[in-house]
């Protein structure tokens, strides 16, 4: 039977962040789409849709980028409160279950080398229980 390889990647909060100065935050909010989240339980899912890179169909990929910030949330993964925070949805199946302290804006959007082969889109769901 074949071994197993475990590796570790140590991410330095400093040395590995790409910070994003007071301009790239504005051009996130201009370029995603918002929605405002009220105080409850909220889930986010991809309902439909997908983003290509390219020409092959097959390529397209159920993926998106949620920035929540401007209020209090608790992420149920992590089970932390934070008044922003960056998760990412990957598949129909994957979902962002968050209590909603105290409302916040919910910026969803998708990063691109090349626009050009692109011209997809995708739609989220967003629950309030």
């Amino acid at each position: 039977m074949d071994g197993c390889t475990v590796t570790d990647l140590t991410v330095h909060s400093k040395h590995n962040c790409l910070q994003f100065g007071p301009e790239q935050m504005e051009a996130l909010q201009r370029t995603g789409v918002s929605v405002r989240l009220e105080a409850g339980t909220n889930i986010v899912k991809i309902r439909s849709g997908s983003f290509g890179y390219g020409a092959d169909d097959r390529r397209n990929e159920p993926v998106v980028l949620l920035w929540i910030y401007g209020g209090r949330v608790i992420n149920q993964k992590t089970n932390v409160a934070v008044s922003a925070t960056w998760v990412s949805l990957n598949g129909y199946d994957d979902a962002l279950v968050m209590e909603v302290v105290e409302p916040a804006t919910l910026c969803a959007f998708f990063f691109d080398t090349y626009l050009e082969d692109n011209d997809e889109e995708l739609t989220l769901s967003i629950v309030r229980i």
